[in-house]
């Protein structure tokens, strides 16, 4: 894993459109900026096919008080995702879990707050029964939530989900369907 020092601004990985690293910049910047940089989001699921959502806490820099997937960060210089994703799992949920790979996808979406997310994010999947000890100045609150009840909820609340929640959890779904098949 990447080495990171707790007292240096947390820095992105700047990307091209396919995935070629091409610098790094301060998180707060490139967020300002609208800089592609990699990120990753992780999924969780049990033996019932529910999906484990956290509620993002309150003083998160933006979308406070919102439910999105299980974790989601940024990698560090020399960070595989996998890596990236144990680490923020670790950080987020206090849990351990096998990750898979899933797929890519770039999103843009600005905010209130002027900052805009422009990233080029891979999404994981993992499996577990366990639930998260989760860390209270990243998370909020969690819940297990079945995936057609998900769909509903997303389709008649938006207001109450991250921007980019939304928008991969039609993939994700889409995918977990087809492995089924």
């Amino acid at each position: 894993m990447g080495i990171f020092d707790p007292m240096e601004e947390e820095k992105v990985v700047l990307v091209d459109i396919q995935d070629q690293h091409i610098g790094t910049m301060g998180k707060m910047e490139a967020h300002e900026k609208a800089e592609l940089h990699r990120a990753f989001s992780v999924f969780v699921l049990n033996s019932k096919n529910e999906l484990l959502l956290q509620k993002r806490a309150r003083d998160k820099y933006h979308s406070p008080g919102l439910w999105t997937n299980t974790c989601c960060s940024h990698q560090r210089v020399g960070e595989t995702n996998r890596e990236a994703g144990a680490r923020r799992m670790i950080e987020e949920m206090g849990m351990t879990v096998p990750l898979e790979e899933l797929f890519t996808f770039i999103y843009k979406a600005t905010f209130d707050n002027g900052l805009t997310e422009h990233e080029l994010d891979h999404v994981m999947v993992g499996y577990t029964n366990d639930d998260p000890k989760i860390n209270p100045e990243e998370v909020a609150d969690f819940k297990w939530m079945e995936m057609e009840d998900l769909q509903m909820d997303l389709n008649k609340n938006p207001n109450q989900y991250t921007v980019w929640f939304a928008i991969i959890f039609d993939r994700f779904y889409k995918y977990i369907l087809d492995k089924k098949t």
